[in-house]
């Protein structure tokens, strides 16, 4: 599999991925250093875990670590209950990578309590909120090893990530080649990071502060109904 042919692959699978932010996924897992495993904040049911586990099998084949309560967010419990673990593992198993997925069925910070592998790529997306993403980050970066990869989803319409990822990756003095796809924001863990690379970093942040503005106009669901209406399509089609 390549990274053209992961998002047709996950099409199916419930969650919120851009095809792009699919292939980053697959890219960034197959491109993890070895001498780590990959970790993933926030699985729900499973998309982004495959697009990890297939990328992984393309390069070094590290485990992924799938941390998740499996009880939804906020938002849904205003509903009821929520039990999304039984769907996970289906999906997983559909997607023929249940061997490569530890699944961990508990909240992030109680993971990182006894957690000892060292990390060569960690993807946070948990909880929104400023404070869960903080606390998120601060438990678990620590395990990134020197050259891994940090990555964050929902960078731009949510404002805990968004904000957090201004000071945990761009201006993060240990970060190198902070960058972002779509709603995706990620960076190099590194002992050296050069003022070159700083610059770089506080440049792609400014760029990443107009898509921020593009994006979130693009996405939001007036915008969307009009240019679905004007382009003959259902407004709920996704991108």
């Amino acid at each position: 599999m390549t990274s053209n042919e992961i998002a047709n692959f996950v099409r199916n699978v419930d969650g919120w991925l851009f095809d792009g932010e699919a292939r980053l996924l697959f890219e960034l897992a197959r491109q993890a250093r070895p001498g780590g495993v990959i970790v993933e904040i926030g699985s729900w049911m499973g998309k982004s875990t495959i697009c990890l586990a297939k990328g992984s099998e393309m390069g070094s084949r590290l485990k992924i670590y799938a941390i998740d309560p499996h009880i939804g967010s906020e938002e849904h419990h205003t509903t009821g209950k929520v039990w999304t673990f039984d769907q996970f593992q289906a999906n997983i198993r559909n997607a023929a990578v249940q061997d490569s997925i530890v699944p961990l069925v508990k909240m992030s910070t109680d993971a990182a309590k006894d957690f000892n592998h060292p990390v060569s790529l960690l993807f946070i997306d948990g909880a929104h909120d400023y404070d869960s993403v903080k606390a998120d980050f601060e438990a678990w970066y620590p395990k990134v090893i020197n050259g891994g990869t940090v990555a964050f989803h929902d960078t731009t319409g949510w404002e805990g990530p968004r904000r957090l990822v201004r000071t945990a990756l761009f201006r993060n003095p240990q970060i190198r080649g902070a960058n972002f796809s779509w709603s995706i924001a990620y960076g190099e863990k590194s002992s050296d990071v050069r003022l070159g690379c700083k610059f770089a970093n506080r440049l792609r942040l400014a760029l990443k502060m107009f898509q921020e503005v593009a994006l979130n106009t693009a996405t939001n669901p007036a915008i969307k109904a009009l240019i679905s209406k004007l382009l003959g399509r259902s407004a709920r089609q996704t991108p």
